[in-house]
């Protein structure tokens, strides 16, 4: 039997997502070495912040700690910040809590926290009080299992995002003159009455070796230039 190259295409992306609904099951978040990631963020090939994940095991608890910050200046005058931290709190698998803080550019904080209670997420931002499903997942990219959910946990502002994921298939990238094979994936999200902006696209690469965060990508609604966070392995040193 012979199909066509439609027919072939849609075979293999159906192949494609029982694969990847299997290595979300298997290895939802995977745990890198020394536990601890950390990203360079890159605008117009120079460096503006960074972008860091540690995790932190005890028995059947792991913390997952965030800490975002971002400077820009234009002739040594500071044009641009934004700060953020986390903490996720997961429990035999299953994410139960978070606190954390952004602070943006324009005078925008935000306190987000987040528990399971009873049956449901309760949890508190941007739009005030939250009663969200149980099985909710916060909107870290370095966990893979986040591309096969229908809408996460925004924690950066304490929202909900309703999310479609696209998959662009295998990629070689090079970092650190290091070529690794990475499957890629297109991911956009809803947009909210108090966004000050469009949600970017983001597009991301993972490594086919262990499902680790390689790089992601978003173009800035404002200026139009491409920021990108790629692994700088500085936690291997």
């Amino acid at each position: 039997m012979f199909f066509s190259n439609k027919k072939m295409n849609i075979l293999i992306r159906i192949i494609f997502s029982i694969i990847l609904f299997i290595s979300f099951s298997i290895n939802a978040l995977p745990i890198p070495k020394n536990n601890k990631v950390t990203y360079d963020i890159i605008r117009k090939n120079k460096v503006i912040g960074t972008h860091q994940i540690e995790f932190i095991e005890n028995e059947d608890t792991l913390l997952v700690k965030t800490d975002i910050n971002i400077k820009v200046t234009v002739l040594f005058v500071t044009a641009y910040k934004f700060s953020h931290q986390s903490t996720e709190t997961w429990s035999n698998g299953d994410f139960i809590k978070i606190d954390a803080h952004s602070d943006f550019e324009d005078e925008r904080e935000y306190f987000i926290n987040g528990y399971d209670k009873d049956d449901y997420f309760l949890a508190s931002g941007m739009d005030g009080e939250l009663k969200l499903s149980k099985n909710i997942l916060p909107s870290n990219f370095w966990n893979i299992k986040v591309l096969n959910e229908k809408e996460i946990f925004d924690t950066q502002k304490g929202i909900v995002r309703k999310i479609t994921v696209e998959y662009k298939g295998g990629e070689k990238i090079t970092i650190n003159n290091q070529e690794i094979e990475c499957n890629k994936y297109t991911l956009n999200a809803s947009t909210n009455p108090k966004d000050k902006g469009p949600f970017p696209e983001y597009t991301l690469w993972y490594s086919m070796e262990n499902n680790e965060l390689m790089k992601f990508k978003f173009l800035n609604w404002k200026d139009k230039k491409i920021v990108t966070i790629v692994r700088n392995y500085q936690e291997k040193n």
